[in-house]
């Protein structure tokens, strides 16, 4: 049983809601204008808020407003009840924190599945944080911090172990996991029409992928081979489409992932367009290097059929540029293994 405040300036509408929510096992407390429900959130914090958007005195946005600005109710799930529908309306609420919508006229069950859809959202947080005053603030000050990692470790998750050179899964397959890399490395490869498989990325310790296909509902595009000994986290599809439209953390992480790849792709089909051999030879090296956080007594974990498919050129062209990298002594190659020992040189490669 939740504790939810209703507030709208119909009393029709407020006895309705208010019946349905007491049936449904719910404590029910209501407020008739904006001023009345936050002195009423401020005095006793409900489980959850459903109010209507155009009221006297302070309107729904207000009552957002000031229920978010204050961390005893910062937190308190936000359901607009209104009649307004225009794309606008929605955008302000969302812009202001809210969690939800319904428009007016709406049926019971459409009422309930928002409200419980939102208390397991609020009940999850408490599981994960504890009860106290002191934890519920601690999430407050986390959610803009928290890691990728923090936000699923609540879930469900698998752990796997991954042997070198083993496919992960392959392109065309149906997606079923968010994968997480917890050690190792994995490569990211397409298979060009052409019959030749190009690595279009190289993931470490930290890294998410898989998620494209998950968020398309769509096979996988691309392959993913573990490139050494990997442990990965596993994440369901079910658990992760749920955090994707119920967290909004979890949304705006996955956006900025989103987008940072698109920016990635879009970077490296430029150099292949524009940049001579030379350039992309270079621009790949400091991208395995920074990726891979290395320094100069450690070689790039890569070998050279490997670094030739990720810039998209014949292996023997890389090892040519390669070669004359070690004469211009922007590279050392020892053992057979590509070392840095000096970054800003390869960054500041005039041609």
């Amino acid at each position: 049983m939740a504790r939810i405040l209703v507030v709208d300036d119909h009393p029709d509408i407020l006895d309705n809601i208010s019946e349905i929510l007491t049936l449904a096992g719910h404590e029910v407390e209501t407020a008739t204008n904006g001023k009345e429900a936050v002195a009423k959130a401020y005095e006793h914090p409900p489980d959850l808020v459903i109010c209507d958007i155009m009221m006297p005195e302070l309107d729904g946005y207000g009552v957002l407003h000031l229920l978010r600005k204050n961390p005893q109710t910062a937190i308190v799930p936000f359901i607009f009840l209104t009649a307004k529908t225009e794309r606008a309306d929605f955008r302000k609420g969302m812009e202001l924190g809210a969690d939800d919508y319904i428009t007016k006229p709406f049926d019971d069950a459409e009422l309930l599945a928002a409200v419980d859809t939102r208390l397991n959202k609020i009940n999850w947080i408490k599981q994960y944080y504890g009860q106290s005053k002191g934890s519920i603030q601690h999430f407050l000050e986390e959610l803009t911090s928290r890691s990728e990692q923090t936000m699923f470790s609540a879930l469900e998750s698998e752990q796997l172990q991954v042997p070198k050179q083993e496919i992960i899964y392959r392109e065309g397959e149906r997606a079923k996991y968010l994968y997480r890399i917890e050690s190792g490395r994995v490569k990211i490869t397409r298979l060009h029409p052409d019959g030749k498989a190009y690595i279009s990325d190289i993931l470490t310790a930290g890294n998410y992928f898989g998620f494209v296909a998950l968020i398309e509902d769509q096979p996988y595009r691309e392959t993913a081979i573990a490139l050494e000994p990997t442990e990965l986290c596993l994440f369901s599809k079910e658990h992760f489409l749920q955090q994707i439209f119920q967290d909004h953390q979890v949304t705006i992480t996955f956006i900025k992932l989103l987008s940072q790849t698109l920016d990635q792709k879009e970077e490296r089909l430029l150099q292949l367009a524009y940049s001579s051999l030379r350039k992309r030879v270079a621009a790949a090296l400091i991208d395995l290097y920074e990726k891979n956080a290395l320094s100069e007594d450690h070689p790039l974990p890569i070998t050279r059929e490997e670094l030739a498919q990720y810039i998209g050129t014949a292996k023997e062209s890389t090892i040519r540029v390669l070669s004359d990298f070690r004469d211009e002594r922007l590279i050392q190659i020892r053992s057979g293994k590509v070392y840095i020992p000096d970054i800003n040189k390869l960054r500041d490669l005039p041609y």
